[in-house]
Formats: structure tokens, C-alpha cells, sequence
């Protein structure tokens, strides 16, 4: 069975978790017996594939997005229209959403969905580009001959929002990929206070505003642990008004860029990990931190319950005073911290790359 997923992540994402999880199955897929596994990346800047077998990718890496993207786009897609019509794969994968069928006649095709965060959060949908997204999802979905979507929580919310077919929409959880070395070679450079970890971008449903000003109001808190952020760009000046608008200085609230390694030991050496989400699709970083051992305390809303399973310590994350709550019995019972590592070590142990490929697998033959 030939599979293909197409170019179309592989030059919007560097770096990015759609890439890394079709990346991660490709991989693990390509060496189940059976199946002929090809990345048609065509001209690509994604960094992740630098991890795949080389002979599983058809096409040549950049190091920038070029001024020309519009162009290439465009080339990458014409070349992949040629290759596919002249290799017609069983299936073919798209890797995000597009308005116009890439498949050939006589090819099956798959989609990921990987969340409803722009149809929920309809102020999204004020930007041309994400009104083009949401569009350009309703067309993928409804072309597709199947649907994966990344959590039962995602699954429902497309079912709500889009007129889908339930019987061709399947659930298959991601695993997850930061690897637990003995010694990492890094040092951060701050006070060697106790610190609270946050993980990712920071802009409108990730609720990072609210975090701030939990942190903010709780005196005991704010004086025993900083807050680290770690990823994204650096702080806005919004942020950073924000931030003195509270009273926090910038020894108190601080933000890194690291690797994947140093990121390792962020987690590890963290007192919590919080995540404040007004919405996800999955919650891949509560694995990350369950498996580094490090307790997590979350939002208590969309997929996030359903991967933390009962491994979390969990808020309302409207309220600040329940996320304020909610770090204090975690930072301040070390019962409880101990409590929660042992519940997310087994958690993380239901999350596998190998299980996801696996599933991956099976449904792929069921549509041939």
C-alpha cells in the first residue's frame, strides 16, 4: 500500500507540532511491512524532516521562507500534481487543510483536524487569514474520505460546528517525543529560585493575561517561585505593560528560548507546569511534563481533562482566583506534587507514537 502526505505543512512550520506528528508516524509507518511511505515535501523549510529516514522525502529543504512563497507554494503545488499523477498512491494524507483536491482519481484521502479554535473563538475569524483557514478546513473535511481527529473533545466540536458524516470521522490520540537524557549541558541564567513553568505562544486562548495576574495576586506565591516562559517570541510591549502594570518585575517573570534538550530540563527542575488554555485540540506539553516528572496543574476545559485524565490538578481558567487556588495546593503540599508525578508517569504510558502509527495503520487499510 503506497501512502503519501503532502507538502502543504512541510513550508508554512520550521518547527511545529502538525509537522513533528506527521513526521513521527511517517517514520514509524514506513517500517510496518506493507507499506510504501512517501513525504512529498516537494520545497520545504521544516526541520523535523532532518529526523525522517531521507529516503521517505521527495523534495529539497530551504532555510528561510523566501519573499517569493506565494510563487513556490504554487510550484510545489504543480510538481506535486505531476508526481502524484504519475506514482497514484493508495492514500494520500493532507497535512493541512486545502481548498482544492490534491489527491488523483482513484486515490483515497485522509485528513488530520487537529482543532476547532478559530470556529469557536469566532474573534479569530476577524483576520483574513484564519477566515481563508476555517474555510479552506470546511472544504478538506468535507472532500475527505476520512477524518482524524486528535481527541474525542476535538471530534465533538467538529461534529457541533460542521455538517460531517460521524461514521467517517475517527479519534486517534498523538504520543509525544521529548527524550529523558541523565546529563543535559545547560544552564539557566537566573536566581536559583523555585520556579512555576509555562510552555508555548501566549496570544488570546492560550490565557496567559490571566496567569499573570493569578501569579500577581497571590503575595506567598510571587515571593517563593518565579514564572518562566519558555517559547514564542519575547515578551510584547502589551506584555511587558502588563507586567509592571502588576507589579511584577522582570526578575520575577521570565521568558527563555531553548532547544529541545533545554527544555528537558526546564521541565524537570520546575515545580509546576502550568497550562492555562481556554481551548485545545490535544495538550501535548501535559505529556511532555508528565513524563519529566514534573506536576502539572491545567485548564479544566476542552481536550485537556480527557489527556490529563485524573494526573492534573485542575482550574477554571476564567478565574483567577481559582488558578491562584489551584497553584497554591500543588506548590505548597508536597503530598500532593508527589501525588500527581505518580498518577502522570502511568498517564503519559497511554500516549505513544508507536500506538498512534499503529491506529494510523489500521484505519488506512480499512479504506481500501
Amino acid at each position: 500500500m503506497k501512502i503519501v502526505y503532502d507538502y502543504q505543512i512541510f513550508n508554512e512550520q520550521k518547527y511545529g507540532g502538525i509537522s513533528r506528528y506527521i513526521c513521527e508516524v511517517a517514520n514509524r509507518i514506513a517500517q510496518i511491512e506493507g507499506f510504501d511511505v512517501k513525504i512529498l515535501a516537494c520545497s520545504y523549510i521544516n526541520k523535523h524532516l532532518e529526523s525522517v529516514n531521507p529516503e521517505l522525502v521527495i523534495g529539497m529543504q530551504r532555510q528561510h521562507i523566501p519573499k517569493t512563497k506565494i510563487l513556490i507554494d504554487k510550484l510545489n503545488a504543480q510538481f506535486s500534481k505531476f508526481w502524484l499523477k504519475s506514482n497514484k498512491p493508495s492514500i494520500i494524507h493532507e497535512t493541512y487543510y486545502s481548498t482544492t483536491r490534491i489527491a488523483p482519481k482513484g486515490s483515497r484521502t485522509v485528513v488530520t483536524v487537529y482543532d476547532m479554535i478559530h470556529e469557536k473563538f469566532n474573534f479569530l475569524l476577524n483576520n483574513k487569514l484564519d477566515r481563508e483557514l476555517t474555510l479552506s478546513k470546511i472544504e478538506a473535511t468535507k472532500r475527505a474520505d476520512h477524518i482524524i481527529c486528535i481527541s474525542n473533545s476535538t471530534k465533538q466540536d467538529l461534529l457541533e460546528i460542521l455538517d460531517i458524516n460521524p461514521d467517517k470521522v475517527s479519534v486517534i490520540y498523538l504520543g509525544h517525543s521529548l527524550i529523558h537524557k541523565s546529563k543535559i549541558d545547560w544552564k539557566l541564567n537566573i536566581q536559583s529560585k523555585p520556579y512555576i513553568l509555562y510552555v508555548g505562544q501566549r496570544a488570546g486562548y492560550k490565557n496567559f493575561e490571566r496567569l499573570l495576574q493569578a501569579y500577581a495576586s497571590n503575595q506567598n506565591i510571587q515571593r517563593d517561585f518565579n514564572l518562566i516562559c519558555c517559547g514564542a517570541n519575547s515578551f510584547s510591549t502589551h506584555e511587558l505593560d502588563l507586567i509592571c502594570k502588576l507589579g511584577l518585575n522582570g526578575n520575577k517573570v521570565i521568558h527563555v528560548t531553548t532547544d529541545d534538550q533545554a527544555l528537558v530540563k526546564l521541565y524537570r527542575e520546575a515545580s509546576v507546569f502550568i497550562y492555562p488554555s481556554l481551548y485545545e485540540g490535544f495538550g501535548l506539553p501535559l505529556l511532555e511534563a508528565m513524563s519529566l516528572e514534573c506536576p502539572v496543574v491545567c485548564s479544566n476545559t476542552s481536550s485537556l481533562p480527557e489527556v490529563a485524565g485524573e494526573a492534573a490538578e485542575f482550574f477554571d481558567p476564567y478565574s483567577t482566583e481559582s488558578i491562584a487556588n489551584s497553584l497554591e495546593k500543588v506548590l505548597y503540599s508536597s503530598e500532593r506534587a508527589k501525588n500527581l508525578i505518580k498518577l502522570g508517569k502511568q498517564r503519559v504510558k497511554a500516549f505513544s507514537w508507536e500506538a498512534c502509527a499503529k491506529q494510523t495503520c489500521s484505519l488506512y487499510r480499512s479504506l481500501i
